[in-house]
């Protein structure tokens, strides 16, 4: 075991002090959305702006420098595999990015971000686009500036980009949508030909207390650690960790349909047990994270959709939602409930589409967030865009700007080029979840026994322990020997839909050349 350098743990010490003043940023925005009155507001996003300034100027000043390159002089000993040497290299490809960001500029941004997503809140409950326009002004004017400082190659977005999902090309995301418009369109218009599945028993009355307790029992029993964790209520759900004993997740309840506040839970454990998994080792340093945003919504829609919405899972768990909700559910058979949790029906709201829809919501606001970032769309005609590609992607037409532009945070938070991450997570999850089939044969039994130490355990050893040593890349490469590739998660809804409505997505697509 090789002895780490003086000059590593000065760089170390340095990055946990900046690290810390992050997390006390991250809890007060999770407070923010959670818990905080709404006139505490203004005060709020004063605070945030002094503490993202702070932790800028702190990680971008020379000392940080002259640390960082202390301790790469002294990296030759470490082996490249270390804590120690991701962190030295990690942290250079962070600081040669971040220092062309002025602390001015992230303090700003801060701030109006801060007061954006109580603008947001507010004129979302009313439908009142008008009200959001000038903050989502801001917003992107943020984005663009922020683009600029970073330098991009090819376009802009690009910049943006690689904040979420580091080495990745917006020339890569159009052609994996390319791939997926090309199955997906025709493969919803055959499934719609097909009979409706019945869900009609999904939108009873459930009272809120026994979505929260089923909930929480399955997601405990997936692995999420209650003793480190906490489930409350926001307008949109997130998970939000301060260190890896400290993991929060949240959910919206609907009263007239289950799904949403169930697999909302679902999904945002599966956030929170990546960060409870990253190796305690790298606690409290620019490591301590996940790798990327696609790679940890890989993790979500693994336990929300592979896990939670298989046929398996059901057959264990049906049971005991019944018990929860006996009138609701009486006479309703599992494979009946197993159809009308995976039905596919094109719907307005991101976060409550199905599997085989889902990422035609991300393409429209792909395409949105370029064209706003080249300046082709301006921001007050952004509503009558969002309906006009709703239409054309999934025959819908909002009937407020509420379900429609004004429905995900993202743009209140200033985060462009965040959205692409949910289709890469989609097609990840794949990936990973049928290379840990491959080491683990009866992993679908062990799931129809309610059994999940075996799938968890192999992501925590080929994904969370890493946290953010490695690119993504490099991580899905070693967890499943070969690169990013949308065709297994393909094969996956074929299969899954294919079964259920008995259409086939090739004969579909080649249909509808």
């Amino acid at each position: 075991m090789s002895v780490v350098p003086e000059s590593v743990d000065r760089l170390k010490r340095r990055l946990i002090m900046i690290s810390d003043v992050r997390s006390a940023a991250s809890l007060l925005r999770w407070d923010q959305e959670a818990l905080m009155p709404p006139a505490g507001a203004s005060a709020r996003a004063g605070v945030l702006a002094t503490l993202a300034g702070l932790s800028h100027e702190l990680f971008i000043a020379a000392e940080t420098g002259r640390l960082l390159d202390a301790a790469e002089r002294d990296a030759g000993s470490l082996d490249p595999d270390s804590d120690e040497a991701a962190l030295i290299r990690m942290t250079r490809r962070d600081y040669d990015r971040l220092t062309r960001l002025p602390t001015e500029f992230m303090a700003e941004r801060a701030r109006e971000s801060s007061l954006a997503i109580q603008v947001w809140r507010e004129a979302r409950r009313r439908s009142d686009f008008p009200a959001f326009r000038p903050s989502l002004e801001k917003m992107v004017d943020y984005a663009r500036r922020a683009a600029d400082y970073l330098g991009f190659t090819e376009h802009p977005y690009d910049a943006l980009l690689d904040l979420y999902e580091p080495d990745m090309k917006a020339r890569e995301v159009d052609a994996i949508f390319a791939r997926l418009r090309e199955v997906t369109v025709p493969f919803v218009r055959a499934i719609a030909s097909r009979p409706a599945v019945d869900d009609a028993f999904l939108h009873a009355d459930y009272p809120e207390e026994g979505q929260r307790a089923f909930g929480l029992m399955v997601a405990e029993a997936f692995g999420y650690d209650l003793q480190r964790g906490r489930l409350d209520i926001s307008a949109h759900p997130f998970a939000s960790g301060f260190n890896v004993n400290d993991v929060r997740i949240t959910t919206r309840y609907q009263r007239r349909y289950l799904p949403s506040a169930v697999f909302g839970i679902f999904h945002e454990a599966g956030h929170a047990m990546y960060e409870q998994g990253v190796a305690p080792s790298l606690d409290r340093t620019p490591l301590a994270r996940g790798a990327s945003l696609g790679l940890h919504e890989s993790q979500s829609r693994m336990w929300e959709n592979l896990v939670g919405r298989s046929r398996p899972f059901w057959q264990h768990y049906f049971p005991a939602l019944q018990r929860q909700f006996p009138g609701q559910l009486r006479g309703v058979e599992v494979e009946t409930f197993y159809r009308a949790v995976n039905r596919v029906h094109p719907s307005l709201i991101r976060v409550e589409a199905d599997e085989v829809t889902y990422n035609l919501h991300i393409m429209l606001r792909f395409e949105l967030e370029k064209a706003l970032l080249e300046g082709a769309l301006r921001v007050d005609a952004l509503p009558g865009a969002w309906k006009e590609r709703m239409e054309a992607y999934l025959g819908q037409t909002p009937p407020s700007d509420a379900d429609g532009v004004m429905q995900d945070i993202h743009w209140s938070q200033g985060s462009l080029g965040y959205f692409p991450t949910y289709s890469l997570g989609n097609i990840i999850s794949v990936q990973l979840y049928e290379a840990a089939q491959r080491a683990h044969p009866n992993l679908e039994a062990d799931i129809g026994q309610g059994r999940f130490g075996t799938l968890l355990g192999w992501m925590r050893e080929h994904v969370h322990r890493h946290g953010r040593k490695f690119l993504p890349r490099e991580i899905l490469r070693r967890a499943t020997g070969s690169e990013l590739t949308v065709e297994p998660y393909l094969r996956y809804l074929d299969r899954k839909f294919g079964e259920i409505y008995g259409v086939s997505a090739g004969t579909a697509a080649a249909a509808g050349d």
